[in-house]
């Protein structure tokens, strides 16, 4: 696969590790300028969704290299739809958190997705949330983002979302996923998690999500 790119809409790249808001982040700033939205992350939460369904083990590669081809997925106001059926309650357990992270290393289900996530970025603009989005998916981005914070206020921040949403959790084991998650995330050999040097870096864990939306439309306004 041709690994150069030329983007010819623009394309904001927002990275971090998950409960950091970049997901909320992102999506505000494509509902602000009218652009579409990527969620990269839900993309691997959806395979591992689909290989749990289909009883694919993260260590059949090419099992689960078949089940990128021919993805449906659609991001709407209301979740994640796949295949015509919202699936955002089904891949946003920890247990499809963890799948996603273990599939999501792997080198061959990566180079997989590339052209499908690139294909994402269609007029008049596109915003894109992940963990690769600024070093290896859209390199050429208009203005790129890491967006982080620690690992207590992430697994706070994690905790009162799952709560709301009925699940029943214990802060201690979350924060030890995501230690977790993260160890393996900034490990991986195929697009590790850190930052790309001409990223704009904000820890958000003393910030208001108002204040961390207005400063990422601020920086996107002057790229424009």
């Amino acid at each position: 696969m041709n690994e150069q790119l030329v983007t010819r809409v623009p394309v904001v790249a927002i990275d971090g590790p998950g409960g950091s808001g970049k997901g909320t982040v992102s999506t505000a700033v494509a509902r602000h300028f009218g652009w579409h939205y990527l969620d990269s992350g839900a993309i691997y939460r959806v395979l591992g969704y689909l290989a749990h369904e289909n009883r694919i083990n993260e260590h059949d590669v090419s099992g689960l290299t078949a089940l990128t081809h021919d993805l449906d997925i659609e991001f709407q106001e209301e979740g994640v739809v796949l295949d015509g059926q919202n699936v955002e309650t089904l891949i946003r357990t920890e247990e499809a958190a963890d799948r996603a992270s273990r599939i999501s290393p792997i080198p061959e289900v990566r180079r997989s997705l590339l052209e499908w996530q690139r294909k994402q970025a269609r007029p008049p603009g596109l915003v894109s949330d992940g963990r690769d989005m600024g070093s290896v998916v859209f390199p050429d981005a208009l203005c790129k983002f890491f967006i982080t914070a620690t690992p207590e206020k992430r697994a706070e921040r994690r905790y009162k979302q799952l709560r709301e949403k009925g699940f029943g959790v214990k802060m201690e084991i979350l924060l030890r996923e995501i230690a977790k998650r993260d160890e393996r995330d900034a490990m991986r050999k195929a697009s590790p998690l850190k930052p790309v040097e001409d990223a704009t870096v904000i820890d958000t864990t003393d910030m208001s999500i108002g204040n961390v939306i207005s400063s990422v439309l601020e920086e996107v306004n002057r790229c424009l």
